[in-house]
């Protein structure tokens, strides 16, 4: 039985990791799970589930694992007293690349070090129930993980992955990658480019309907076109798109785009910033 100390159980994601886990328990009581919260909403969610809150006196001492649910920002200053509280041979298992790229926790060379992020269900899926079609996150959903040892010996590669595959399940792919190229998928291609891109996008969008068009037509004819458009753009069907779409989309492109663009999102130096910033403390 692994023991488990989950800091950070109250909130959004790590209520869904609480879940996983005991869900995993009620078929084979395989996980000693402490949890560690501090005072506020998180801790008042955990107490209202009826879930014993540990001391981090008591919870890390003799822990297998520790898994830090917790924001970007606050990892620097959590685990700089939570760390050195951690026996010999113990994992560290964070859920963001951001605070191991950017090399604000601790290192102890007596200890493994491990992330895992979720892909998130693919809009190209093929879920059966509405449950799973609605489901975006993942946990209900199938989606891929990828996973990343930065810390610690080759056999706890594993370890880190089982406890993952719960963490996010369903999963079907796990995907291992550097700490390096998990930092170049998010926050680089995901939410520097993506997450600005599709802003522009709904932007776009609702200036459409301030133009005149019927929200839901425009809604409509976006989502269904976005659809299609991300199909014949990443190879998801044999035919391409139309000519007209083609020089539309090159006529567009320098005058939407910085030419530097790709440099400004994906070079190393940008993307060390990028983390920098999201670690730093508010």
């Amino acid at each position: 039985m692994w023991k488990i100390a989950l800091v950070g159980g109250g909130g959004k994601l790590g209520m869904r990791i609480a879940e996983k886990l005991q869900e995993v328990n009620k078929k084979e009581n395989k996980y000693d799970i402490r949890f560690v919260q501090k005072e506020g909403r998180g801790r008042e969610r955990l107490e209202k589930a009826g879930i014993k809150i540990s001391p981090p006196e008591e919870a890390l001492p003799d822990a297998e694992i520790m898994i830090l649910a917790v924001p970007d920002a606050a990892i620097s200053e959590i685990s700089a007293k939570l760390v050195p509280l951690l026996p010999p041979g113990a994992m560290v298992i964070g859920l963001d690349p951001a605070a191991a790229y950017a090399e604000v926790m601790p290192i102890r060379k007596d200890l493994s070090y491990f992330v895992a992020h979720p892909c998130h269900p693919s809009i190209f899926n093929n879920e059966t129930t509405e449950e799973a079609q609605n489901d975006h996150f993942g946990g209900v959903a199938k989606q891929d993980i990828v996973c990343a040892l930065y810390g610690g010996p080759e056999k706890d590669y594993e370890k880190g992955e089982e406890i993952s595959r719960i963490m996010y399940g369903p999963v079907t792919n796990s995907y291992r990658v550097t700490i390096e190229q998990m930092a170049i998928l998010e926050p680089a291609l995901v939410e520097t480019l993506g997450v600005t891109v599709h802003i522009a996008l709904r932007d776009a969008l609702d200036k459409a309907v301030q133009m005149g068009v019927p929200e839901a037509a425009a809604r409509s004819f976006f989502f269904g076109h976005l659809q299609i458009i991300i199909a014949q753009v990443f190879g998801f069907v044999g035919y391409p798109m139309s000519d007209g779409a083609q020089l539309a989309a090159r006529n567009a492109f320098s005058k939407i785009f910085r030419p530097d663009w790709m440099e400004n999102v994906m070079r190393t130096e940008r993307i060390k910033e990028s983390v920098a910033e999201i670690t730093r403390k508010k």
